[in-house]
């Protein structure tokens, strides 16, 4: 059977129970007071289908309310389709995609596909590598800043007219990306020193932005991609281009356009599908079921 054919794809009742399994493993939670005991399902012709009354504060509520989902009028199978499609795309899949293949309204599909990369943000705070462990920092730019004219450099766009972006990629392990105002050696040093053990190995290119970082790591090896140098011995930072090269193939084969304040959550969804790739065992049902696993406390308004 495939896996679109299964109910919850395509029947809102079975929708709604399967996304109650997720948000609420044991059992209904009121999101309003947190009562779990004094809750019953009200029923009726005219009753919306999921809704629930808390007997403690009063109030009537659906697994919606406090989620990615919550005040959304699209129905909750669509929800469960977008998601897999998202989960399931390597390179991500437009807007224009998701309104044509759920038969939605582009600016619906456009605030669903935001919704979703908000719920795929990780927030992780623990610090990545350690004793023996490889860290690969390397940072590229993408796309013109608005409020900088571009400047020219022997007829290229310099860097200080492109959005910069910095990734560090635990090798073997998961990436954390960062859209920074300004890649300087203070911005770069700081993000090092804050997500990075101190045990860990630092691999980055001879840019002078990690320089300093050499005091937060136990050592720090870099490789001369100006004299040909791309591998020696363990140290390169292959792995972090490789990272770069995907989101970039689907920023601008698949996305295309991406404004400034927009580009932390479309690094959060690439991030998102490399840390729960298939190398780590992660196929694309699990990877959509761990999407609906944070979907909580996540709410993104329009406005």
């Amino acid at each position: 059977m495939s896996v679109l054919n299964k109910k919850h794809f395509h029947y809102e009742e079975a929708a709604y129970a399967f996304v109650e399994s997720r948000v609420w493993p044991h059992g209904p939670v009121c999101p309003h007071c947190g009562e779990k005991e004094r809750i019953g399902e009200l029923k009726g012709k005219s009753t919306r289908i999921g809704v629930r009354k808390c007997y403690a504060c009063r109030k009537p509520f659906t697994v919606k309310v406090g989620t990615i989902f919550e005040s959304s009028h699209i129905k909750l199978h669509l929800w469960l389709q977008a998601i897999f499609l998202i989960a399931s795309s390597k390179k991500g899949i437009s807007s224009n995609q998701l309104h044509r293949t759920l038969g939605i309204t582009l600016k619906s599909a456009w605030f669903l596909s935001h919704r979703i990369r908000e719920a795929m943000r990780d927030g992780a705070l623990d610090p990545m590598g350690g004793a023996g462990k490889v860290v690969e920092a390397d940072e590229t730019y993408f796309g013109p800043k608005r409020e900088v004219k571009k400047r020219t450099i022997r007829g290229k766009p310099s860097h200080s007219s492109k959005r910069s972006v910095l990734a560090l990629v635990e090798r073997g392990g998961k990436v954390r990306s960062f859209h920074v105002k300004d890649a300087n050696k203070i911005t770069v040093t700081k993000i090092v020193k804050e997500n990075v053990e101190r045990e860990s190995r630092l691999h980055t290119d001879e840019s002078r932005l990690y320089r300093d970082a050499l005091y937060f790591v136990s050592s720090h090896e870099t490789v001369k991609h100006s004299t040909g140098e791309y591998v020696r011995g363990d140290v390169h930072i292959n792995t972090a281009e490789n990272v770069f090269s995907v989101f970039k193939r689907g920023m601008k084969g698949t996305y295309q356009h991406c404004a400034e304040k927009h580009l932390h959550r479309y690094l959060a969804e690439f991030d998102f599908r490399y840390n729960e790739r298939v190398a780590l065992g992660v196929d694309d049902v699990v990877r959509a079921d761990r999407i609906l696993t944070s979907i909580k406390g996540k709410r993104l308004k329009y406005a």
